[in-house]
This record gives structure tokens, sequence and C-alpha cells, in this order.
């Protein structure tokens, strides 16, 4: 096995230290108008909707392994490929293609810490020229169950000791004020931790230094010994905190896709309202 050519958590200069590597991919996911006005170079431009499934009123669903399959082999990325991802929003789509790269198992990949922001704000080189793909690669799927967890493995594990559900929505969303499925609230037990509260409003929405990040989370219960299991809406900026818990070491982590979406539809699922 190669090893990796960046941290999980990269900086603009350490990627720009790697542009053209023969074994780098980079992914820009945005609106397509977006990727027309200025991109990394070399990057790839890819639809967030391409990697993920929806069956209403559940949103977020892993898509299958020989589609997510496909997607790779078309965007020329092998299992030796190292991967990075960002975005313009503050990490939510690219964290999501990075944790079902990790539901995949593919072993190398970085989120660009601040994406978008932190690279053109800081006067990084940029493209407006399209990127093709490399050759057509072989990369048949299978999904891994450690990253992964569904509706039923959380009911199985409601009340345990060393269980931390981390609801990365709004506090409205949280509370049961605001709701966007059949039902309001929260998985009960859930420490709610917004993902933009994760991010450094200063330093264009990179993730805030490791020590306050540990804070946040501690003072929320969600320590390193437990098994935490992110979740939103949709897994969609759950999946940043998924990346977050990788990034700051945290050796058992989930994520939940459907999450919120489909926890509140079924009718044997447990809620909490504030």
């Amino acid at each position: 096995m190669s090893d990796p050519l960046l941290p999980l958590i990269a900086e603009p200069e350490q990627l720009q230290a790697v542009l053209g590597h023969e074994n780098l991919v980079i992914l820009h996911i945005t609106k397509p108008e977006r990727y027309a006005e200025f991109h990394v170079p070399g990057a790839l431009f890819l639809e967030g909707l391409r990697y993920v499934r929806i069956e209403k009123p559940v949103f977020g669903l892993l898509p299958t392994e020989a589609n997510f399959g496909a997607l790779l082999e078309s965007l020329g990325i092998s299992p030796t490929t190292h991967v990075v991802t960002y975005d313009d929003e503050g990490g939510g789509w690219a964290s999501r293609f990075l944790w079902t790269l990790d539901v995949a198992g593919h072993p190398h990949f970085s989120l660009l810490n601040g994406g978008l922001n932190s690279w053109v704000n800081e006067g990084f080189p940029i493209s407006r020229e399209t990127a093709a793909p490399g050759p057509a690669t072989s990369y048949p799927v299978t999904w891994h169950n450690e990253p992964l967890a569904d509706t039923d493995y959380i009911l199985s594990r409601l009340g345990s000791a060393d269980l931390g559900l981390l609801d990365s929505r709004t506090p409205q969303e949280f509370s049961g004020e605001k709701k966007f499925s059949a039902r309001g609230g929260h998985i009960p037990g859930a420490a709610l931790l917004n993902w933009i509260d994760t991010m450094d409003q200063g330093r264009n929405l990179r993730l805030k230094p490791e020590a306050e990040l540990r804070e946040m989370l501690e003072q929320r219960g969600l320590t390193s010994d437990r098994e935490i299991v992110c979740y939103c809406q949709s897994h969609h900026r759950s999946s940043h905190s998924y990346i977050m818990l990788k990034a700051l070491g945290y050796p058992r982590i989930k994520g939940y896709p459907g999450a919120w979406s489909e926890w509140a539809d079924r009718p044997d699922t447990p809620v909490e309202v504030e």
C-alpha cells in the first residue's frame, strides 16, 4: 500500500505542492456555474447528487455499490488514487463524498480545509479550463460496516454507556421547533453540535483549532472512548462532523445515511423534543 500524498485535512499550500501528481484526483463539488467561474487547477467537476440516493421521504441514502463503483471508474479513480474534495459551502458535499469513500474502504483521501473559500480568498492559483478525467479504471466497490450505521443498529445500541450520538443540525431542528420530516426532535440521548459551529468563520471556513474542537466535543460528552454516530437530516452536514472526528483520531465513528429523514419516518423509533 502506498503512502498518502496529503493528510486527511489538507491546507491549500499542501495541495498546491502536489498539483499535477499522477496519483491525485481533485473533485470540485459545487454548481456548474461556480466551476466555470474558477476552480483548483486540474479539478474535475462533480455534482453532489451523483453519489447520494433518494427514496422519498428519505434523503441521503448510500448509492448502490455498482453505481458508486461506476462513478469512481468514470472519474479515473482507482483503489490507489489519493482523492481530494472541496466545495464552497464549508465542506458538506465534499465530506459526504469522502465518507462514502471510507464506506467503500478507499485508503487515501483528503478534505481541502476551507474548500474553495480558502483557496480563492488566499490567492492560490485558479483555472477556468474544464479538466478531463484520466483513463477509466476498474473499481469494484464493496461497502464496509465500520463507518456505517443504520436505523436498526442505532435502535439496538440506544442507552449503551459507550454510545454517543452527534446531531449536526440547528438548535431549531434539534428541539423540534423546525422540522423537515413527519416528526421533529432528535434521537434520544443525542448531543447537539451544529456543524456551522465547528467552522472558523474568520479563517475561510476552515475547521476550528483542534483544542477548541476537542473542548466542544468533551463538553457534550462526545469523548473518544465512546462510539460516536453522526447524523443530521440526510447525513450531509454530519458527514463533515464525521471527517472532523476522524481527523481528531476518534477510533470508533459511524455515519448514519438517511439520518433524521429516515428515523422520523419510521413508526418504531423513539423521539425526544425540547
